[in-house]
């Protein structure tokens, strides 16, 4: 199902491999239409899912359709494959590909707050909203008095101190004094409804269900009250985590296969090192590559070669592991040394001086 405020495309397809997808039209968002829906749907099959994205509309459908005894999905829109050159997007074409997915699996479903969490949740962005319109509001009066030269010469802002110069600042003209009013008045209202907000969130808390998991997260060391109950608000429970890495994919913060780390060249120098001889580098190789007095070094093998041995590039120094010896054989220590060595490491390494220096 394709869900807007007015209308819902639908679309079925039957759960065998190879079954078209078909399109049953659009109904309407009245509880009397996904009733009508309902019961049209099981002549078609006995065991029925129903899948549409998270959006602006919410989770009164998700509701209303599991107390009817169904299973629904409300998947996340941010994880449907799209592909790359498909720009053609209307709710019929939203809805068959929704069926299509679904039934090869490749969706992903959000997690769906009961009403009580929600209800927390609403609170919670309630309150952020009007932290937000009073950070606006001081900025606009701020802004104000800067125009107009007036100075305060107090320290700390919106103190009791500077609330009192702000009552006996008077402008030159009556226009800007009622425009400055205003605006103080738009500070004051902002701040008791934050502070209302505030205090309701807190009443709320204490008979909610995930109360303990806020008391809980405040111990840690800065965590007050309104954190904590941001945080439990937007991720739900947190006992569905079975594992902190599972939380940690859920917010994001594990690297991607293109970030730095595990594929930055420079990371992975100390893993990829090998026992090389000490050799003068300034010198000019010999005619296979390798500084002549490191050739009879290099032909002689790597059985004797110390463990500990160091590669110096430019300024740095790797130590080396015995791990990376233990993985290759004997016959093929050659292969390790096919990369041009001393130009070309400092250019693989970063470290050759720019052209613009």
């Amino acid at each position: 199902m394709d869900v807007h405020k007015d209308s819902i495309a639908v679309a079925y397809v039957a759960h065998a491999h190879g079954a078209e997808v078909t399109s049953l039209g659009t109904i309407g968002t009245r509880q009397c239409d996904i009733d009508n829906l309902l019961r049209k749907m099981p002549s078609k099959a006995k065991y029925l899912v129903f899948v549409y994205e998270a959006g602006p509309c919410g989770y009164w459908l998700y509701r209303y359709l599991t107390k009817k005894g169904h299973v629904c999905w409300v998947v996340a829109p941010s994880l449907i494959p799209k592909k790359a050159g498909d720009r053609v997007k209307t709710d019929r074409r939203d809805a068959v590909q929704l069926a299509r997915l679904m039934r090869s699996g490749d969706l992903t479903p959000v997690y769906v707050p009961t009403v009580e969490d929600e209800a927390i949740r609403d609170l919670s962005r309630a309150r952020e909203d009007a932290l937000r319109d009073l950070k606006s509001a001081k900025f606009r009066l701020k802004a104000f008095l800067l125009r107009h030269d007036i100075r305060y010469t107090g320290r700390a802002t919106w103190g009791p101190a500077h609330l009192r110069w702000l009552s006996e600042v008077v402008c030159a003209t009556p226009a800007p004094q009622i425009v400055f009013q205003e605006y103080v008045r738009a500070v004051n209202e902002h701040t008791e409804r934050l502070q209302r907000l505030e205090q309701e969130l807190q009443d709320h808390v204490k008979t909610w269900r995930l109360q303990p998991v806020v008391e809980a997260l405040q111990a840690l060391r800065g965590v007050q009250f309104t954190v904590a109950v941001t945080l439990v608000a937007e991720l739900g429970d947190l006992t569905r985590f079975e594992n902190p890495r599972q939380l940690m994919k859920y917010l994001g913060l594990i690297p991607s296969e293109y970030s730095r780390g595990s594929g930055d060249v420079r990371g992975r120098l100390p893993k990829l090192a090998t026992p090389m001889p000490v050799a003068p580098w300034s010198k000019a190789p010999g005619p296979t590559g390798i500084p002549p007095k490191s050739v009879a070094t290099y032909n002689s093998g790597w059985s004797s070669s110390p463990s500990r041995s160091k590669i110096s590039v430019g300024r740095r120094k790797y130590g080396c592991a015995n791990a990376f010896d233990a993985c290759w054989p004997a016959a093929n220590m050659s292969i390790r040394w096919s990369l041009p060595l001393p130009g070309n490491w400092r250019a693989f390494c970063g470290l050759l001086p720019n052209r613009c220096r």
